[in-house]
């Protein structure tokens, strides 16, 4: 988004679109002279839906990130970003005459009504939540239908995080009974699957321990959806944790006037354990 605020800081936007209304109607005059031929921005001109998406992807974890940080000035900001990102990707189409934002927010609008009849319909809305989901994944299957997606795992997004995908991709196999009956069942497969990547290790190929290491992540993520573990959510916060930890480990060795280089793992896991433990006892 830097990118784009220097451009139009060096290009000011014509009168014309200061007298368009503040709001979406304005931000989507401006995706259209960015994107004009004549006049526009050559960046976003080249632009199309491929080169687009890693950045649509990268505002949608920082939305997240600002959330998670609990800061709502930069939501407000990161908001903007991906509105802005969806604002792009249909300009992009308007261009090519295949559809425009319009189309785009008609399109959630419907979705949204026909999702919740107990809103806007004549069915009742004093339905539980558990029900309510119930019909939610009703309707979306019969969107999946209507779409020619016939298979279960139709329509499950390849570009999901691997982790994500792996949950949503058991969950949709789950509803038709491809599962394990409870918990120490997937317990059971990941001993198996542990050994099995033991083995491959100490007598077979870097492919199959890759593939031996993917099959161990698919169950551990099974597992915490038998467990209502999120495992995204989960590996995201140790990884917040690791890295909180990291650094403490590297501010006691600074005290010290050192570095990670200069130390060694048995000075580090001492530093590592004394923070774990204020750590728990802070709690």
């Amino acid at each position: 988004m830097a990118r784009h605020l220097g451009t139009m800081t060096q290009h000011p936007i014509p009168d014309p679109i200061h007298s368009v209304p503040e709001g979406i109607e304005q931000l989507l005059e401006i995706m259209k002279r960015l994107r004009d031929p004549k006049g526009g921005c050559p960046w976003d001109i080249e632009q199309d839906f491929a080169t687009i998406s890693p950045y649509t992807i990268e505002e949608a974890y920082e939305v997240d990130d600002a959330i998670t940080r609990g800061d709502m000035a930069d939501l407000k900001s990161e908001l903007g970003d991906l509105l802005f990102q969806s604002v792009f990707q249909a300009q992009i189409a308007a261009d090519k005459g295949l559809f425009d934002f319009h189309d785009v927010a008609k399109a959630i609008s419907d979705k949204m009504i026909s999702r919740h009849p107990h809103v806007f319909g004549d069915e009742s809305n004093q339905k539980s939540p558990e029900q309510q989901t119930l019909d939610w994944e009703r309707e979306k299957a019969a969107e999946r239908k209507r779409r020619g997606e016939t298979r279960v795992l139709d329509g499950v997004a390849m570009g999901l995080p691997a982790l994500m995908r792996a949950q949503k991709l058991q969950k949709r196999a789950a509803r038709v009974g491809f599962d394990w009956p409870d918990v120490s069942h997937v317990i059971d497969k990941i001993r198996e699957e542990a050994a099995e990547l033991v083995e491959a290790r100490e007598s077979k190929t870097q492919a199959d321990v890759a593939e031996e290491f993917g099959d161990l992540l698919f169950v551990m993520v099974n597992l915490g959806r038998h467990l209502g573990v999120d495992a995204e959510e989960s590996l995201r916060s140790c990884n917040a944790k690791f890295t909180r930890r990291f650094n403490a480990i590297e501010d006691g060795l600074a005290a010290k006037g050192k570095t990670p280089q200069d130390s060694d793992l048995e000075e580090m896991d001492a530093l590592w354990d004394a923070v774990k433990a204020a750590e728990k006892t802070a709690r």
